[in-house]
Formats: C-alpha cells, sequence, structure tokens
C-alpha cells in the first residue's frame, strides 16, 4: 500500500479528481499482484492447502515398533480400527498369549525412513485436492466413516530400496500396516465399490477398503483345541432352563446356543442368508437379526453406522466383565456373504475369536478356535467345505444337536484348552450366526 500510495504522489498532479486516483491506485494494484505466476495470490492459498493436507496426512502415518512403539501398540495399529487402543495377542482372554492364525509378531518396522518419507510426500502431492482430503478422511476416522473409493492410475509403480510396490499396498504401509510386504497379504473388503471389478486402468488405493488376510498356522496352535473329556457332559444339563433378558432367548451351558427349530419358529418364513443373536455369558440379549443385504456391519459404538447395533440393546447384565467388554467391541466385525463364503473382518481394536465346521481339521474330530487381530479378514465358512464334512457323532460331545450352517465368534476373550474358559457361554460377549442353507 505505500507502494502505491507514493505511485499515485508521483504521477498525479496537484488537484486531480477522485476518479483518476481511484484509475491509477487500480492498475498499481494489478499489476503488483500480477507478479505472481499461475492466478496470483488465490494459487498461493492453493497450495497452502494442499501442502497443509500432505502435512496432516503424514502425521497420521501408522507408527512401526522400530518408531518407539510398545508391542501391545503395534498390535493394536496393525487393525487400525476404532474405539480405542490396545488389544495385543497377550491382552486377550487370558491364559496363554501364543499365536493366532494370523497376525503375529515379525520384524521391528518403522515408517520414519527418509526414503519412505520423500516417496509418500511425491505421491501425495500428485494427487487432487478432494482425493486428499477424502484420505485424510479415511484415516483419521480410522475406518469408522464411509468412504469413497480413492481411484489412482494403475501404471504408477513407486520404488523403495530397490522393492517396487504397487500403490493400494504403499498407502497401506504407510497408514495401517508399516509391516506389509506385498498384495497377497491383504483383501479386498466387499464395502468397496472396486470389490470383484477388474479396471485395467485405476485401482482403489483408500486404506480402509482394504484388510490383512489371515494365514493359518499349521499344525493349528494348542489353544484352539477343546478338550475332549470335558465336552462330554450332556446327560448332567438340566433339561429346561429361564427365558433370556428379551423376548425369546434361553440360557444354555453348551457350545450351540440355539437349535433350527428354535429358530424357525421366532423368525417365520422370513426371506435372509443368516441369522444372528448376540449372547451374553450364558444369556441372549435383544431379538435375532436377519440380514438380507451382502454385508453387515455388527458394532457397539459407530459413528454413522448402519446394521446391527449392539449398544441399544437392553442387558441386565451388571457384571464388571461384561461392562469391559462390551465397551471395547468398538467398531466391532464385518459379516458378509461373498462368492466363495462368510467373511468375518475385525474392524474393532481387540482380538475376536472365531469356530466354525470348515475352519476345522477335516481329520480330525476337535473344534478349533481361531484368533483374529484387528484389521484382519478370515473366511469364516465356506460353504463348498460345508458339504463335503460329515460329522454324524458330533452331538455325542457338544452338548447340542450340531447345526454345520453356524459360527461363533467372540469378543475380546478367547476360550479353550489354553483359557479358563473352556465353552463360549463362559465369554462375557459373543455371536452365533447361523446360516440360511435353504
Amino acid at each position: 500500500m505505500l507502494r502505491i500510495r507514493a505511485a499515485v504522489t508521483v504521477l498525479l498532479p496537484p488537484g486531480t479528481g477522485w476518479i483518476h486516483v481511484l484509475r491509477v491506485c487500480f492498475c498499481c494494484t494489478w499489476l503488483d499482484f500480477s507478479r505472481f505466476p499461475s492466478g496470483g495470490a488465490s494459487s498461493r492459498m492453493f497450495r497452502t492447502k494442499r501442502s497443509g493436507l500432505v502435512r496432516r496426512l503424514w502425521r497420521s502415518r501408522a507408527l512401526g515398533e522400530a518408531d518407539g512403539q510398545t508391542d501391545n501398540e503395534g498390535d493394536a495399529n496393525r487393525g487400525g480400527g476404532g474405539g480405542g487402543g490396545g488389544g495385543g495377542s497377550g491382552s486377550s482372554g487370558g491364559g496363554s498369549s501364543g499365536g493366532g492364525c494370523c497376525g503375529g509378531k515379525g520384524a521391528k518396522y518403522t515408517t520414519s525412513d527418509p526414503e519412505l518419507k520423500t516417496l509418500t510426500h511425491s505421491l501425495l502431492k500428485k494427487l487432487k485436492e478432494k482425493q486428499l482430503e477424502l484420505l485424510l478422511q479415511a484415516v483419521d476416522s480410522k475406518g469408522g466413516a464411509r468412504t469413497g473409493c480413492l481411484l489412482l492410475p494403475r501404471m504408477i509403480e513407486p520404488k523403495l530400496s530397490k522393492q517396487t510396490y504397487s500403490l493400494p499396498v504403499l498407502i497401506c504401509k504407510v497408514f495401517r500396516w508399516p509391516d506389509l510386504r506385498n498384495s497377497s497379504e491383504l483383501k479386498r473388503l466387499y464395502c468397496c465399490e472396486s470389490y470383484g471389478t477388474n479396471n485395467p486402468d485405476s485401482v482403489c488405493c483408500n486404506p480402509h477398503h482394504l484388510s490383512r488376510l489371515c494365514e493359518f498356522e499349521s499344525p493349528p496352535p494348542p489353544y484352539s483345541k477343546f478338550p475332549m473329556d470335558s465336552l462330554k457332559q450332556s446327560a448332567d444339563l438340566p433339561d429346561s432352563v429361564p427365558p433370556s433378558t428379551e423376548t425369546g432367548g434361553t440360557h444354555y451351558t453348551a457350545p450351540g446356543g440355539l437349535s433350527e427349530s428354535q429358530i424357525s419358529q421366532e423368525l417365520g418364513s422370513q426371506s435372509h442368508w443368516c441369522v444372528v443373536a448376540y449372547w451374553e455369558e450364558r444369556t441372549r440379549v435383544g431379538r435375532l437379526y436377519t440380514v438380507q443385504e451382502p454385508s453387515l456391519d455388527i458394532f457397539y459404538d459407530l459413528p454413522h453406522g448402519n446394521g446391527f447395533c449392539l449398544g441399544q440393546l437392553n442387558s441386565d447384565n451388571k457384571s464388571q466383565l461384561v461392562t469391559k467388554v462390551r465397551s471395547k467391541i468398538g467398531y466391532g466385525i464385518q459379516l458378509s456373504k461373498e462368492p466363495d463364503g462368510v467373511w468375518v473382518y475385525n474392524r474393532s481394536n481387540y482380538p475376536i475369536f472365531i469356530k466354525s465346521v470348515t475352519l476345522d481339521n477335516p481329520d480330525s474330530r476337535t473344534l478349533l478356535v481361531h484368533k483374529v487381530f484387528p484389521g484382519y479378514s478370515i473366511k469364516a465358512f465356506d460353504y463348498e467345505k460345508s458339504y463335503t464334512l460329515q460329522r454324524p457323532n458330533d452331538h455325542d460331545f457338544t452338548h447340542e444337536p450340531w447345526s454345520g450352517f453356524s459360527i461363533q465368534i467372540s469378543f475380546v476373550k478367547g476360550w479353550g484348552q489354553c483359557y479358563t474358559r473352556q465353552f463360549i457361554t463362559s465369554c462375557p460377549c459373543w455371536l452365533e450366526v447361523f446360516l440360511n442353507n435353504r
């Protein structure tokens, strides 16, 4: 402004009218701003906003064990789920801390490598402002908010330490799993619009549209086997028990909760592909939840959640342990029916434990329980495999008539040989998923 005032004083003689003064001021102002390339001050503001988004994204990256995290924090960070931290292998269920079916400890990893920082900044600066905002929303919400696909060209293949990464792997490595090595460890979630498509030009790189894939240990971990002697107790069980806190629920002291006849009686002829029952220890809470959509979110506290909200159910259970576990369910799980079977994705910050007949060893009569860490997906039920399995004598040691089309899922606490809980009915919060085989 001082330069403009000086120019007016020099250029205009005394007594000049105000109209001429304003014209000269406008010309000087235009000349002053024209020195800035590509649109002047608005361009400077645009670049500043983009740079700010890039800096915020880098500060939101996942930190690995070599960056100074504790082991428990590292386990929780593998999931990137919502609702509160923690959830290491030793914090779930008591008893053995042996490895589960996925998420075991590997070598130390870091996202503070200068080369990775330079590569990430270079990639982020190529994104449009709306793409940066979408990525930041997905990262900040830890998958709690439904965000769209982040479509990027397939042809870009960044290199890190002479190793080439695909874009989805690099972005997931930066923002979710620093120990991620290649795309074979990832599974695209059903909620992603790119699921099941093969676009040759672009690929979705939203890190919360992908999950880690469970890899089964061989042989199965020892904590996952039921001791056969302790299961043969059906003769000592009572024939009838009182109802649950709401409609239709029943107390059970066996691994199996509801029979197929009870489900048919309560639901009638509703069209569905599965039915979900929520239990707290031996008591079923709430009505049976029928599922017709291919994908279902089951959660306790999820911002803008759409699905089965366990937090809205009325429970009379005042147990301190149940209350504590209930608060850790958080974003819960995502249950989806896919062409190759039924998948379960752990969206919470704590492990879940799953049992189904198709996760069992086909040559063994034992029932296996698999530990699934945060951020991992597991094919909990394989339709094709289930038709080939025949277990005519299973009812002799499971307390209830066996129903092959079912999945049992416990939040936070496990059950089995190396835990104090031998049966799932001793777990504080658990689900029973009945699949419609008709």
